[in-house]
């Protein structure tokens, strides 16, 4: 399922077992940026939610996606460069909903990456039907939620409702 937006530079799809190396290096690459030496860099990779065996388990099952920046080009994809994605589950009878959307991680450049991201990921859960979608608490985040009421659910992660059930 690919998505676009006739004003939006961005190209947004599900994630494809082929777009791992890009992923992780996506990811290194934004480490490197931070104040962490390249020891605690390595060790913190070994641990991330974008590590290998998390992408192996998430990607296959559909529900991960990725934004690209056509404007901008990329040795990766003639898609454009990547500039976010968000690697997700399905939940099934899971805090009293029948169905909720997990995003377990969410990544992006920029703003406008994270807002699309984020909209594509509560629009999603609405045509499917899900009850709920969790995503990672942070205040960033939360700005970009704002207007679906998110919710605390616990000390990491909020939840939006996507239908009107109490």
């Amino acid at each position: 399922m690919a998505t676009e937006n006739q004003l939006s530079d961005l190209y947004l799809r599900i994630i494809q077992a082929s777009d791992l190396d890009e992923i992780q290096a996506f990811e290194k690459s934004q480490l490197a940026q931070s104040s962490m030496d390249p020891m605690e860099q390595e060790l913190f990779a070994w641990t991330s939610r974008w590590r290998a065996e998390s992408l192996n388990h998430y990607l296959p099952m559909g529900w991960s996606f990725l934004a690209r920046d056509r404007q901008k080009k990329s040795q990766w994809s003639d898609e454009g460069e990547l500039v976010g994605y968000f690697i997700a589950q399905p939940l099934l009878f899971f805090d009293g909903q029948t169905q909720s959307l997990w995003v377990e991680h969410l990544s992006y450049l920029n703003q406008k990456a994270k807002s699309e991201l984020c909209e594509l990921a509560y629009r999603l859960s609405r045509e499917k039907h899900f009850q709920r979608v969790y995503l990672p608490d942070h205040q960033d985040l939360r700005d970009s939620v704002q207007a679906w009421k998110p919710e605390p659910w616990d000390p990491t992660a909020i939840f939006l409702k996507t239908t009107k059930a109490k």
